[in-house]
């Protein structure tokens, strides 16, 4: 049981981590809760797929632009004050949600705003939280780190959706909005007591050429590449969520919508407490794929059953899918990139995974529109199997990739062992 329960250890040691875990889990709470009230908000405003869709399209920009500065001035500045200013803004935000869901009639605009805001923000935060784990977890316990993180996030994933659909239906959406404000403030709290994070010694200051060197890098290797084009076709494709409401309608099951938010969590959660194989795994670059087909198939199959339960069933399986391929992403990133350019490409990390959701929202509410819920499912499931296909045919060295001989992995490695004069002292 001990090689396949969670490692407590960086709990223990790191204080700061500790701090970053509390702080995180009340988060990710408080964020999935808003995530779900306001698109559900947009669709009660509106009645238009189209409309909610459309909440990607305001995020897109955002996310791009301050996704790539945020991994440059992760490099430049004090990561601690960083994410404390960023997280103060977003509870704003979630107060901006709270006042306009309490008016007499609510305003549409102000929800657009504040999906906006919310996606620079997470863009400027995230690399700064990426980079600072190395910082203040112990390397042997990084993985158990990483592992720790994920489940922290799945219960957000989780609980946060199963409850917003209820406390949606049942208390309206500023109580949704006041969970989410409460827990910002308590995490703004816990974010207070971090000890600061000052950049290196002679760090680059955050430029457009700071910015292009990390995408340059990025640009030459051919298995990063292939990871963030995989991830960024999955999620085009075959990401789901915009089209939950309506399809929860159809199906009649509205008591299920907050359980298909939560659905790809909980299978992303089983398969994180059962991942000790994966360490045993060199060919990092197949799970990528496999994970990645997998996903792009239940998706397709959740289109195409009308039974809930398999539809649920079916969002469950990927998630593991996704999941998977997420391991093989995240293990190919920590084994090749360089020391000196983590923050950058932190911010090039955070586009793969923020973008790809957000265009996601977009074609999905958009070909809802036009050809209807289930199809809009089933379609892009199989353009997801398809446009991955393709790519593991472009991008041969994804799919040889082996830790044991990759040369920047070898490379990495070389560089975080001891020399052999220091290690005999």
């Amino acid at each position: 049981m001990a090689s396949v329960l969670p490692d407590l250890a960086p709990l223990r040691s790191s204080p700061d981590f500790r701090l970053l875990f509390y702080q995180g889990t009340v988060t990710f709470f408080g964020s999935f809760m808003a995530m779900i009230a306001l698109p559900l908000q947009i669709k009660h405003l509106t009645d238009s797929p189209l409309a909610v869709g459309a909440m990607g399209a305001v995020e897109l920009v955002p996310l791009v632009v301050c996704g790539l500065y945020g991994g440059a001035l992760a490099d430049a500045v004090d990561r601690r004050r960083m994410i404390l200013l960023t997280e103060a803004g977003l509870g704003v935000l979630a107060l901006v949600l709270l006042v306009n869901s309490a008016l007499p009639h609510p305003l549409l605009w102000p929800l657009y705003v504040v999906a906006g805001g919310v996606s620079a923000l997470t863009g400027l935060q995230r690399p700064a939280l990426d980079s600072l784990m190395a910082r203040i977890v112990p390397h042997d316990q990084l993985t158990a780190a990483a592992a720790l993180n994920g489940l922290r996030y799945q219960f957000g994933a989780i609980a946060g959706p199963a409850l917003a659909g209820l406390i949606v239906a049942y208390a309206g959406y500023a109580a949704a909005y006041s969970l989410t404000v409460a827990g910002f403030l308590v995490s703004v709290l816990l974010c207070l007591r971090l000890r600061p994070a000052p950049p290196v010694r002679g760090a680059e200051r955050p430029s457009l050429r700071a910015i292009a060197e990390g995408a340059r890098y990025a640009w030459s290797r051919p298995v990063l590449l292939g990871t963030y084009a995989v991830d960024l076709a999955a999620m085009l494709f075959a990401f789901p969520n915009a089209v939950f409401p309506f399809l929860a309608d159809e199906l009649d099951a509205v008591w299920a919508l907050g359980l298909m938010y939560a659905a790809g969590a909980v299978g992303s959660m089983v398969l994180g407490l059962t991942s000790g194989w994966v360490s045993r795994v060199r060919r990092h670059g197949l799970l990528v794929i496999c994970g990645a087909g997998v996903w792009g198939l239940a998706v397709a199959a959740a289109g195409w059953t009308t039974d809930i339960r398999l539809v649920l069933l079916c969002l469950a399986v990927a998630g593991a899918g996704d999941m998977l391929s997420g391991l093989g992403r995240a293990t190919i990133w920590n084994q090749t990139i360089p020391e000196a350019l983590r923050g950058r490409l932190a911010g090039i990390e955070v586009l793969s995974y923020s973008v790809g959701p957000q265009l996601g929202q977009v074609r999905a509410g958009t070909m809802a529109g036009w050809t209807g819920t289930r199809t809009a499912l089933w379609s892009g499931g199989l353009a997801c199997v398809a446009s991955v296909a393709v790519l593991a045919a472009l991008l041969p060295k994804l799919i040889s990739y082996d830790a044991a001989t990759d040369e920047d992995a070898l490379r990495r490695r070389a560089e975080k062992e001891p020399e052999p004069s220091t290690a005999r002292a």
